[in-house]
């Protein structure tokens, strides 16, 4: 791994004097997924009007394709959003909640998108009912422990795929079976997935899944997607009405060539002038990660980021929250308690160590992120650092 390290940390813009362990917050994107948006940017101002009226629709489609063939669906599944938290907040917003009605989730939730949940329910006078899911995390159980929750007035199962607070991955394939024998509506927050877990989005079967394109899979900043079954899709409503539904009720296909052809298309595809630019490089990162053999670096981030974890409990005497297996590339390293913004603050001026600090039942984590340029002295900085600052013994031998 630290030779692949070598390889691939020169085709990242990251600076070279910073330890960067927090690939799960922005991700980062590699020179050559840049230039590409760069130069649809460059073809986009030749005629601005020609690419955004007559060639947007297509170009947008050919990305979804690759897309969905990389995430086990149809193009027609799919649209392109600039983050994960925008598309749960569409199916938030679209969905017909009503006096009474009960959101289930659970506690390790990513806030905006509780912040979401709770806005919408409490101006309908439903509720988020969220399932405390203790640490350390007990995989076997965890179905049985969030539908036990359910009642006659649960309508959404709205869960995490994996964790960014507790960069956990949660077993959630059963609970959404559960969730449409009995006719509730699952909506996924994916934001971590795409890109470091495998993902088969119509084998997973969720009503909506959000997922992040910037974040593991390296596109640029802005591209995301949200993912509906077709039997779902009629659900969904623009947060900007626009003109997709005009055409559409009109039946006027003057207009396809930007609004699309399908209504989920014509309702979430045009918002209004935006750069589209990040979404038609999504075939690009994708690209570059099959040309760069990405499942075997995954597999190395995981072991690396796991040894990580193995390490640090080591040193500071703290139990990691999980097994090997619930955790991908991003690790919560336990640490022992003092203000979290200090020590972030600490990591980085002290140590030029960007990572985040995260917390959960009043335990303090330094959520580490293993991407391809991350190698061992990325790992040996980090133990160092939280070595000095705990006044800890020398970390321990690799």
């Amino acid at each position: 791994m630290e030779n692949a390290a070598t390889r691939l940390k020169p085709l990242f813009l990251l600076d070279p004097s910073i330890t960067f362990l927090n690939h799960g917050s922005f991700g980062a994107c590699p020179a050559e997924v840049l230039e590409a948006a760069q130069r649809w940017q460059r073809e986009m101002e030749r005629n601005p009007v020609e690419f955004q009226s007559r060639r947007s629709a297509g170009l947008l489609r050919e990305a979804r394709e690759a897309l969905g063939a990389l995430l086990g669906t149809a193009a027609a599944n799919l649209v392109f959003m600039p983050n994960a938290t925008t598309a749960v907040n569409t199916v938030i917003q679209s969905l017909p909640l009503a006096a009474g009605d009960e959101i289930l989730t659970m506690d390790h939730e990513y806030g905006a998108c509780e912040a979401a949940w709770d806005h919408v329910a409490g101006r309908v006078g439903a509720r988020r009912v969220a399932v405390p899911v203790p640490l350390p995390f007990d995989a076997a159980g965890f179905t049985e422990r969030i539908w036990s929750a359910v009642t006659p007035r649960t309508r959404v199962l709205f869960l995490s795929h994996l964790s960014s607070q507790s960069a956990l991955i949660f077993p959630i394939a059963e609970l959404i079976r559960r969730a449409r024998e009995a006719g509730i509506v699952s909506v996924i927050d994916g934001a971590h997935v795409p890109g470091q877990l495998p993902l088969d989005l119509d084998a997973l079967g969720a009503d909506f899944y959000a997922g992040n394109c910037h974040k593991w899979l390296c596109a640029p900043k802005g591209a995301a997607f949200l993912y509906a079954r077709p039997e779902r899709q009629a659900l969904l409503h623009a947060t900007t009405i626009s003109w997709g539904y005009h055409a559409g009720r009109a039946g006027d296909r003057s207009q396809d060539a930007y609004l699309g052809e399908t209504p989920f298309e014509r309702r979430l595809q045009w918002q209004g002038t935006r750069d589209i630019t990040p979404w038609l490089s999504v075939p690009a990162a994708i690209d570059f990660q099959r040309r760069h053999g990405w499942d075997a670096v995954r597999a190395d981030c995981h072991a690396r980021a796991v040894r990580l974890l193995e390490r640090a409990c080591a040193l500071t005497g703290l139990a990691p929250i999980g097994r090997p297996d619930d955790f991908g590339q991003m690790v919560p390293i336990p640490v022992p308690a003092m203000d979290g913004a200090a020590l972030k603050a600490r990591l980085f001026d002290e140590f030029r160590i960007e990572v985040p600090v995260t917390s959960h039942g009043g335990q303090l984590f330094v959520r580490a992120s293993f991407q391809g340029y991350n190698g061992d002295a990325d790992a040996d900085a980090l133990l160092d650092a939280l070595a000095t600052i705990y006044r800890l013994a020398p970390r321990q031998a690799r």
